[in-house]
C-alpha cells in the first residue's frame, strides 16, 4: 500500500493567526485567559491550549468581570461586542481577516439599502456572526430550494455574501440559481470563500482521482474538513474524517493499493504524521507528496494591549 499527500493541507494563516493571539495572550497576560466558544475548529488544538490555560466558554457571563476575552476566528456579532464591553471583558478579536473583509462588504450593502443574503450554513459560529454584524435585511441560503420561496423587500437591490469555508461547487449551484432569480444581484469581485479552502478542495479533487482511499484529518464540527470529505466522495472515492489515527478502522483498507492524505484548516501537521506512521506499521510503503498550489499568506497577529 502507498501514500499520497495532498498539496496543500492543514492549517491556514487565519488559523495560525488566531492561536498565535491565544499563546501571545496566555503569556502576556498570564492564564486564565478566556476564549468565546472554539478558537479554531480542532479538538487537539483545543486541548493544547487548554493544557496551557486557555478557558473556553460558551457564554460571556461565564468570564470574570475585567479578564481577559478572546473571540474565535470565525468572528462574532455586533451585539456580542457590545455585551462583552457591558459586561466590562477586556476583549481582543482573533476573527479572522477573510472572514472581516465579510463583514465588511455586508455592511457596505446594507449602507446602500441592499437585502443581504448570507450563502452558509444555518447556525455556523461564522454564519451567526455575519448575520450578527446587519443593520438591515440579512436572509441565511443553504439550498437552491430556499431561494425559490425567497422574498426581499427590492429584487433590484439583493446582494451577498458567503460563508468563506464553502463547497466550492455546491456554492457554483447556489449562486447561479441566484443569479436566475435576481439579474441585478450585487457580487463581490473575488469569492468570500476563502484561498485556504479553494486550494485544499482542489488538491482533494486530484488527489481522490489518484487513490483508492482518502483519509481528511479534521473534526467532526470543522466545516472545510466536511468538505473535504464530500469533495472526495463526489469523486466516487470513499473518504473517511477523523481526528486522528486513534480513529481508523483497518477494515477501510481490504484491496486498497494508494491511499491519500489529506488535512483540514484547523488540523495541525502533526496528526498527519501520526496518520502516516500508522500506515506504515500496517503495512504502508512508499511515501509521495502531490503537486499542489503553494501557499506563502501569513497574517499579521494583532496589538494585544487590552
Amino acid at each position: 500500500m502507498d501514500i499520497v499527500l495532498a498539496t496543500p493541507r492543514g492549517f491556514c494563516a487565519g488559523v495560525n493567526r488566531a492561536i498565535a493571539i491565544v499563546q501571545q495572550a496566555l503569556e502576556r497576560y498570564q492564564p486564565p485567559v478566556y476564549v468565546l466558544h472554539e478558537i479554531v475548529h480542532n479538538t487537539h488544538v483545543i486541548e493544547k491550549l487548554r493544557q496551557q490555560g486557555a478557558v473556553f466558554v460558551k457564554e460571556l457571563e461565564q468570564i470574570p468581570q475585567g479578564a481577559v476575552a478572546i473571540f474565535s476566528a470565525h468572528g462574532v456579532s455586533k451585539a456580542v461586542e457590545e455585551r462583552a464591553h457591558t459586561l466590562g471583558l477586556r476583549t481582543i478579536d482573533a476573527t479572522c481577516p477573510l472572514v472581516s473583509k465579510v463583514h465588511r462588504r455586508m455592511n457596505r450593502l446594507h449602507a446602500m439599502g441592499y437585502d443581504v443574503l448570507v450563502i452558509g450554513h444555518k447556525k455556523h459560529p461564522e454564519v451567526e456572526g455575519t448575520c450578527g454584524q446587519a443593520s438591515g435585511q440579512v436572509h441565511v441560503l443553504s439550498t437552491p430550494a430556499e431561494i425559490e420561496t425567497l422574498e426581499v423587500t427590492d429584487p433590484a437591490k439583493v446582494g451577498y455574501v458567503t460563508q468563506t469555508t464553502l463547497s466550492v461547487d455546491d456554492t457554483a449551484e447556489l449562486l447561479t440559481a441566484l443569479r436566475l432569480r435576481f439579474p441585478m444581484i450585487a457580487e463581490p469581485e473575488r469569492t468570500d470563500i476563502c484561498y485556504a479552502t479553494t486550494n485544499r478542495q482542489t488538491a482533494v479533487r486530484k488527489l481522490a482521482d489518484m487513490v483508492d482511499l482518502v483519509l481528511i484529518v479534521g473534526s467532526k464540527n470543522s466545516s472545510n474538513s466536511n468538505r473535504l470529505r464530500e469533495m472526495a466522495r463526489n469523486r466516487q472515492t470513499p473518504a473517511f474524517l477523523i481526528d486522528d489515527a486513534g480513529e481508523i478502522d483497518p477494515a477501510w483498507f481490504a484491496g486498497v493499493r494508494r491511499v491519500g492524505i489529506s488535512a483540514g484548516a484547523s488540523a495541525p501537521e502533526h496528526l498527519v504524521v501520526e496518520v502516516v506512521r500508522w500506515l506504515q506499521d500496517h503495512g504502508a510503503e512508499t511515501v509521495t507528496e502531490m503537486d499542489g498550489q503553494e501557499e506563502h499568506i501569513n497574517f499579521l497577529v494583532p496589538d494585544l494591549n487590552v
